[in-house]
């Protein structure tokens, strides 16, 4: 009885592979992938220009020994969370918790309209007005 238990969670368990790695190579071909490097509580690179409309798939690493967010929106979102509580985030596109030493992924759609004021930051306590963001220009 045991057996055929483990033998069905095995089954289970490859075809979430397989699931999984099907959705993964199925991107859509003007998908960008771009790393974010996060090193002394900075990003590396400091800025992106970004068509209207694209989709980007952001590769954050955190190299350092502490934990950071990367999150993507205007200045009006990013005011928000400048005076949020989120612990934790994940659940929005273009908004991540990054554990220290850890590699995590999000992906963005822009907005289809040219608006100013567009970044990406840290909001953890004291992040960003220490310097933690960078300017995202669209056009």
């Amino acid at each position: 009885m045991r057996r055929g238990v483990a033998v069905a969670a095995a089954c289970a368990t490859v075809l979430l592979v397989a699931g999984f790695a099907a959705a993964a190579t199925a991107t859509p071909d003007h998908l960008r992938t771009v790393t974010m490097t996060i090193h002394f509580s900075r990003f590396d690179p400091a800025s992106l220009q970004v068509e209207p409309g694209e989709t980007v798939r952001f590769v954050v690493v955190n190299t350092d020994p502490i934990d950071h967010e990367f999150l993507v929106g205007d200045a009006a979102m990013q005011a928000i969370h400048e005076k949020g509580a989120e612990a934790h985030h994940g659940v929005r596109p273009g908004e991540i918790s990054v554990p220290a030493g850890a590699t995590v992924e999000t992906t963005f759609t822009f907005p289809l309209e040219r608006a100013p004021g567009w970044e990406f930051a840290c909001h953890l306590p004291g992040h960003y007005g220490f310097g933690m963001r960078g300017a995202v220009a669209l056009g």
